[in-house]
């Protein structure tokens, strides 16, 4: 049996200080790169960095921050939490990785979606109408590119590539992604250009995924492409007991909800909906390393996952609580997830 690997994503939350002041996006970066360091001392399997470009998070530029956690550590895979395609040109994404991929001596992967967050594409001169037909357009020319031989493709979103060849080259390619919501679409189009799957799974029960599993398995079946680990990728807290987990978590979460429910028409957080979302049936790991052990272990049997990433910075949760959850989760978390899992 293939151990699973277990990580942390961060978007770079812009958090608060011990004054409850907000730190500064460069503060919030460094910060960060701290937190990166320790996850790679205390075993954590994978490190990801998302893309954002919005004033609640710091990083726009994940590559680049990839890069600088890469020179700083020594076994921890380094990649996107999630790299916006379609706002971005694969051209550029698979050099960007292909860099990366070097400084980390093989360490790079990527996870490519098209965004729950839309103000990448009138940022860069993209229209929303294009939504489908740039992602789908751009992930089949990311395809031909992983395979490092001269490229010829033609679209309606980007010019024309004739026998193109891109470098650097890699010396054991680049292991890639989709993230996936909760689209069917989706899971076929992941499973038809041979990407693993990564579910992000941010409200409601884990169980409510296996269909797409299933999907997944029985389209790799059809399409004869070669099946990839499933992961998931949920948010979480951890502290020395649930109680202090989940007052740490609260305010952070709330924060984050109320201020993207403002665009999105979303009703006021609530402890209600915390706690729902903290229990059996919810999408939050928040709590003490045995009961986050504990929902972890569950998650990963009902969906056969091969990969769990816990989101640990969520909101304004102080960078001081952040190294401790990543402390706990590299030296509880995982050895008691393993256990439970028999590995």
């Amino acid at each position: 049996m293939t151990a699973v690997e277990l990580g942390l994503d961060t978007f770079g939350d812009i958090t608060v200080d011990e004054r409850g002041e907000r730190v500064s996006g460069a503060q919030a970066i460094r910060n960060l790169l701290a937190q990166a360091e320790l996850a790679d001392q205390m075993g954590v399997d994978f490190i990801g960095v998302g893309e954002h470009h919005r004033a609640e998070y710091a990083v726009s530029s994940p590559e680049i921050v990839l890069s600088a956690i890469a020179a700083r550590t020594e076994r921890i895979r380094v990649g996107t939490a999630v790299t916006v395609l379609s706002s971005d040109d694969p051209v550029r994404v698979y050099e960007r990785f292909a860099t990366l991929a070097a400084i980390s001596e093989g360490r790079a992967e990527v996870i490519l979606g098209r965004g729950s967050f839309i103000e990448s594409f009138p940022l860069f001169g993209f229209d929303l109408s294009d939504y489908e037909t740039l992602f789908e357009e751009r992930l089949e020319l990311f395809s031909l590119l992983r395979q490092e031989k001269p490229v010829t493709w033609q679209g309606t979103t980007r010019p024309a590539l004739q026998q193109a060849d891109v470098f650097p080259k890699t010396e054991a390619g680049i292991r890639a992604w989709v993230g996936v919501g909760g689209s069917p679409e989706s899971v076929i189009r992941t499973a038809r250009y041979g990407y693993g799957l990564m579910l992000a799974i941010i409200g409601g029960p884990a169980a409510r995924f296996r269909p797409y599993v299933d999907l997944y398995h029985r389209a790799i079946g059809e399409l004869g492409t070669e099946a990839q680990p499933i992961g998931i990728h949920s948010p979480g807290h951890i502290a020395d007991t649930d109680e202090q987990a989940w007052e740490e978590a609260y305010p952070g979460f709330e924060a984050q909800n109320n201020t993207i429910g403002r665009d999105r028409g979303w009703p006021p957080y609530s402890r209600m909906r915390f706690q729902h979302e903290i229990g059996p049936e919810g999408s939050i790991y928040a709590g003490s390393p045995e009961t986050v052990a504990r929902k972890i272990a569950d998650t990963v049997r009902t969906l056969g996952a091969g990969r769990f990433d816990l989101k640990y910075a969520n909101g304004t949760l102080g960078h001081d609580k952040l190294m401790r959850s990543v402390e706990l989760y590299g030296t509880k978390v995982i050895p008691l997830v393993r256990e439970m899992l028999g590995e």
